[in-house]
């Protein structure tokens, strides 16, 4: 039925198309404010070193398992649109900082919730996202106050940031190897910018592959191609690679146009063959003439281009990715060439050696070895599918935070210690605001402790006495106190050397207060009616057999 509205003259007028539903007021914010509460509750048990996993299996049946904020909301299906809005910011801190993807969507959810008891009694929705926003700017300023600046080229403090993100996944048992390896690659690929380092992520290159266990996961200081040499008869190993990276094809051309040649004979049959031949070889000399032992084309390479390849000993392989092509220009040195006619020596790039393997069932081309290589690629192994996977979002996560910590060289304690020290400060500070807005600001101190209590409940602690012991010893000036999850006690975790990015936390405060202010905002929900006929041209409705 469609819905009405009552004018001034009390006569019905029909606004919204037939079917269409709204929900007005004190309903439409209860219901989005339950929503986001339950995302939040969703990720909330996955928080910290003591977090569980979720498996989630998709429509195909395919199976993943993570504890991975961003991964467990991008697989479940959500459809509530407040919820969406939830799992939008997860999505957005993955990629600005990539990490603290639970934190940022249980705080938000905290806000929310807070926000609802003050809403309650009374207190108007824009008070409150007022509050909030002023104790978001304070919070960053303290957050800013409370961090330490360290070197960013010092391995040994990235190398705690690295362990630090890594010590909440599945792989914490090697995260000492792995933060290591991950450091290494982030050192090797940084260039240095005034004060700190500017890194692109996309310059470490992340394979992965089962057998072996975790421990297996190596650094390779050049790039693995996950394709094999093209002919049997090439080399499988060259070393001082002279390497030629090629993006045009090695086959005789298509014309545009359509075009008939007429053979009367077998010799003008066999001239076309042999042009045909001269063409291929001419092609492949431009290439030994430059001195490469080593081809590597984005395209694909004719047979009989492969046969003379092989026959002057040059180790070739086709049709690699241009992203690959990208990081084998920045490892090597090397010029990618779209025409063979500009083939010469000054293009070339060098590796010690590039040599096919067999990884597993597949045969891949690992080049190594690269002098000073603007790009290398981190090879994963595991035990099984879902270790090699987790252990890549994983190692995705440290690689993140080591550039975080790169480009804004500022750390934090973990172990909600800044969290803790800042709701603190923020309730003195709220005494000096006025009116209803200093509740805001309590509510959002209080927001901010869930993440150590989220911390303390996964850990099995009791919450209260952990909370109380926290706000005491933070109280008497401990700054960097606590939660220790694994030990199950509340420490100076500076000491356990559980850092994070100072960036991270910056990214979480932002995010977690703008979705919440926005949830807050809202009063009235639309909703448009599905369609009620069939789409033109006949055919079902959306959302098929369910509408009929």
């Amino acid at each position: 039925m469609s819905v009405q509205q009552g004018s001034a003259g009390g006569m019905p007028v029909l606004i919204l198309k037939e079917g269409a539903s709204q929900t007005k007021g004190r309903d439409a914010q209860k219901n989005n404010i339950a929503a986001a509460k339950l995302i939040s509750e969703v990720v909330r048990s996955s928080l910290g070193p003591r977090g569980m996993d979720k498996m989630l299996v998709d429509g195909l049946g395919d199976v993943t398992i993570t504890n991975d904020g961003a991964t467990i909301l991008k697989e479940i299906d959500v459809q509530h649109p407040a919820a969406k809005m939830m799992v939008e910011i997860s999505k957005a801190t993955d990629n600005e900082v990539g990490d603290g993807t639970s934190s940022v969507v249980v705080l938000a959810g905290a806000l929310i919730e807070k926000a609802e008891e003050l809403i309650t009694k009374d207190v108007h929705p824009t008070i409150i996202v007022d509050g909030y926003r002023k104790s978001a700017l304070k919070s960053i300023e303290i957050f800013n106050h409370l961090a330490q600046k360290i070197d960013p080229s010092n391995k040994s403090e990235l190398i705690k940031v690295a362990r630090t993100s890594m010590q909440t996944k599945l792989v914490s048992k090697d995260s000492d190897e792995l933060s290591e390896v991950v450091v290494n690659a982030a050192l090797q690929v940084s260039e240095p910018n005034e004060s700190a380092y500017m890194m692109d992520i996309d310059d470490v290159k992340v394979e992965k592959k089962t057998g072996g266990s975790l421990r297996d996961t190596k650094l390779i200081k050049g790039i693995v191609l996950d394709k094999e040499v093209v002919h049997g008869g090439m080399p499988k190993r060259v070393e001082k690679a002279k390497i030629a990276l090629i993006n045009s094809a090695l086959e005789i051309e298509k014309t545009e146009f359509d075009a008939k040649i007429n053979i009367n004979s077998p010799d003008q049959m066999k001239m076309f063959l042999d042009e045909e031949n001269k063409m291929l070889k001419n092609m492949v000399d431009k290439i030994i003439s430059s001195g490469a032992n080593v081809a590597i084309c984005q395209k694909g390479i004719d047979d009989v281009a492969q046969h003379y390849l092989a026959k002057s000993n040059i180790l070739s392989v086709r049709r690699v990715k241009e992203s690959d092509m990208t990081k084998l220009s920045r490892a090597t040195g090397a010029r990618t060439v779209n025409n063979l006619e500009d083939l010469s020596s000054k293009d070339l790039g060098s590796a010690d050696l590039v040599e096919e393997r067999k990884v597993e069932t597949d045969k891949w081309v690992f080049i190594e070895g690269c002098k000073h290589p603007k790009a290398v690629t981190i090879l994963i192994r595991g035990g099984s599918q879902r270790v090699v996977d987790e252990a890549e979002r994983s190692i995705h996560d440290a690689l993140m935070v080591t550039k975080d910590v790169m480009e804004k060289p500022s750390i934090v304690a973990g172990g909600g210690s800044p969290e803790s020290y800042v709701a603190g400060k923020l309730r003195e500070w709220s005494s000096t605001l006025s009116g209803r807005e200093q509740l805001a600001a309590d509510k959002f101190a209080e927001s901010l402790e869930v993440i150590p209590l989220a911390l303390a409940e996964n850990a099995g602690m009791d919450p209260i006495d952990t909370l109380t012991e926290l706000r005491s010893k933070q109280t008497k000036g401990s700054k960097w106190s606590g939660i220790d999850a694994r030990g199950g006690k509340v420490v100076d975790m500076s000491k356990l050397d559980i850092v994070e990015p100072l960036s991270v936390k910056e990214q979480i405060i932002k995010s977690a207060t703008e979705v919440a202010s926005m949830i807050l905002r809202i009063d009235d929900v639309i909703a448009s009616s599905k369609s009620g006929g069939g789409p033109p041209g006949g055919g079902m409705p959306p959302g098929g057999m369910g509408e009929m």
